[in-house]
């Protein structure tokens, strides 16, 4: 028994005719197929076909070895699926991370530069909060990371990408939303909603020292795990939060933002990645990396 014997008795079976079995599906001549389907019959001892009133209809012997004809057929294919794929040089992974909420602004710029390597590497984008992607970058999981400079990071490195603005996140009818920035005295008396010390402690970290630079206290009223719901707190509680320029992208049509006059805080976006990952993809991505800030800061002012 050969495939060829499986492939004309499944076509047969499925079409309910040796004609246009013959014709549509194997391009061969009617005659020739009706004797391979002899020979299997004659090979197997069995009848697989009776002509009916409506063509060819399988016998309960043909209708059983028509379920693992099928099953056969479809483990070659399989198997030859695998060994094409061995045969192929394997595509060089790379993991992507990012502090969620950025991938608006870089996505774009990492991929126009990748694109040359796309047909030979396997991309994969992660967004988590910025600890976390610290946590990957150690063990290993990812390759690089657009997040903050983690501290109590061993093994890696960072460069930085850009400087972002802190901006006051109020609701659209608040008293300081009829202003064009916000005087740092201005908040003293505004219900704070602070950020996860676990989650966003760099960003924390900046609030609390622009807080008491300017003789203020920041104790939050509340406190948000992520950029939504930090949206969502400052339109329910009427208060305020310091945040990132980046997260003007995420905010609700009723929560506005607004600059803060002098010297606004600044927090810092840096690319990190292991010191010990020899991933050549990596190399090529840092050697990249002036073309990617480009490109990025490009798209931003277009």
């Amino acid at each position: 028994m050969e495939l060829r014997h499986l492939r004309y008795f499944v076509a047969v079976a499925e079409e309910g005719s040796l004609s246009v079995a013959a014709q549509k599906r194997l391009h061969t001549a009617q005659p020739s197929l009706s004797r391979q389907i002899r020979d299997l019959e004659l090979e197997l001892g069995v009848q697989l076909f009776v002509r009916g009133p409506r063509g060819i209809d399988l016998t309960p012997p043909g209708r059983v070895f028509l379920d693992h004809a099928r099953v056969a057929l479809l483990q070659v294919e399989a198997a030859a699926e695998a060994a094409r794929r061995a045969g192929q040089p394997a595509k060089s992974p790379l993991s992507i991370g990012f502090l969620t909420g950025y991938e608006m602004d870089w996505l774009p710029a990492v991929m126009d530069v990748l694109r040359g390597k796309l047909s030979t590497a396997e991309i994969t984008i992660r967004s988590e909060d910025s600890p976390d992607l610290a946590a990957a970058l150690i063990r290993g999981k990812i390759d690089l990371a657009f997040m903050r400079a983690e501290k109590n990071a061993p093994g890696l490195q960072f460069k930085l990408l850009r400087h972002d603005p802190v901006l006051v996140v109020m609701p659209k009818d608040h008293e300081l939303a009829a202003r064009s920035s916000v005087r740092p005295k201005d908040l003293a008396r505004q219900s704070l909603i602070g950020v996860s010390p676990v989650r966003a402690p760099t960003l924390r970290a900046v609030v609390e020292d622009f807080y008491r630079r300017n003789g203020l206290t920041a104790k939050p009223a509340h406190q948000a795990e992520n950029l939504a719901m930090a949206a969502s707190l400052v339109a329910s509680t009427g208060g305020v939060s310091l945040l990132p320029l980046y997260a003007q992208n995420f905010l609700p049509k009723n929560v506005i933002s607004r600059p803060i006059q002098g010297a606004a805080p600044m927090i810092d976006l840096v690319l990190g990645y292991n010191e010990a990952n020899n991933s050549p993809l990596l190399r090529f991505f840092l050697s990249k990396l002036d073309e990617i800030k480009f490109q990025a800061l490009k798209r931003e002012v277009g």
